[in-house]
């Protein structure tokens, strides 16, 4: 079978083109993508070129946000029929890179990868992957409720940290270089990153620090904030881990890496989600067709006002 997806056919390049389906197998399911949104972190790596192998091999097919409906399934996988579901990528193109693969008018993906989306709505079922991570990196820091919590960077998976955290019970300081994502934000204290340096109270330290910037530099100063044995949780990707050990040492501080989500995180975002204890909606921004795929791209990538972007596959053309 034969669709349309965007593809990366070299770095710094975006294409809306024609590619090919591998034929379903016995546990597989079809599914007709309804939406998808931009990772402006991974797949802006993907973009640029700079992607640790084995992802980057061009061509590529980004993308690991996507939902839509199962529309065709192998024998095993029949139950998943007319379900709507959140698929993280596409296990079957011929000839393209199928890593990530979400990108795509069809995408074709064993049965145990579906996260079924029930009450959620399309837009909210886009965002489960990074309510999962959010929600992991939360775990990974033992927030309890009573507990001060500061979240760097007020990009979705911080907007979203700070969301689940503070719905644990802690108090909650975010900052941001923008100012409209602070808009967004539901912190308890905001500050916007500039010159002056932020009103860091020597008296009232961190429990934990919870780094959603993927940038070393951005997690160096706030170290001394950090309670004695507090924990600094990595919740971006980073080329490598480089910090000013003294302050690490003199406050005893435990950093810890959090992977993406953990068996079970997407099914739990999708029910905080679904029961209104986790607000996901004003964090869509954008939303443009697929078809206008290189302008949605350069938005969400280099426009500060986009938080979050949503590409709409309704009416691009695909082929049986």
């Amino acid at each position: 079978m034969k669709t349309k997806a965007i593809v990366f056919p070299a770095a710094q390049t975006v294409e809306l083109r024609e590619v090919e389906l591998k034929a379903l197998g016995d546990e597989d399911a079809l599914i007709r993508t309804h939406l998808t949104s931009i990772s402006a972190g991974t797949e802006r790596m993907l973009f640029r070129g700079v992607m640790p192998h084995p992802m980057l091999q061009f061509p590529v097919v980004p993308g690991y946000e996507t939902v839509g409906e199962v529309i065709e399934a192998g024998p095993a996988a029949r139950s998943w029929l007319g379900r709507r579901v959140y698929v993280g990528g596409n296990y079957g193109f011929v000839g393209v890179n199928p890593a990530f693969g979400g990108q795509s008018a069809h995408i074709v993906a064993p049965q145990s990868h579906l996260t079924e989306l029930g009450a959620l709505t399309d837009a909210q079922g886009v965002m489960l992957a990074l309510a999962a991570t959010a929600l992991h990196g939360v775990d990974q820091a033992g927030i309890q409720a009573g507990a001060r919590a500061l979240v760097l960077g007020q990009g979705v998976v911080g907007q979203l940290a700070a969301r689940i955290a503070k719905a644990r019970g802690a108090h909650v300081t975010v900052t941001d270089k923008v100012e409209r994502r602070l808009t967004l934000s539901v912190a308890d204290d905001k500050w916007l990153i500039g010159n002056a340096p932020p009103p860091v109270n020597p008296h009232a330290p961190f429990d934990v620090l919870i780094d959603a910037t993927g940038k070393m530099e951005a997690i160096a100063p706030f170290l001394m904030a950090t309670q004695k044995g507090g924990r600094v949780v990595l919740l971006g990707y980073y080329d490598a881990v480089h910090l000013p050990y003294m302050p690490i040492f003199l406050r005893e501080l435990s950093l810890v890496a959090s992977k993406e989500w953990a068996a079970g995180d997407l099914a739990r975002a999708r029910d905080l989600i679904a029961a209104g204890q986790l607000e996901v909606d004003s964090l869509i921004t954008h939303r443009l067709s697929a078809d206008d795929a290189p302008r949605a791209f350069d938005i969400a990538f280099n426009d500060p006002a986009c938080v979050k972007l949503a590409l709409d596959w309704e009416g691009v053309e695909v082929e049986g």
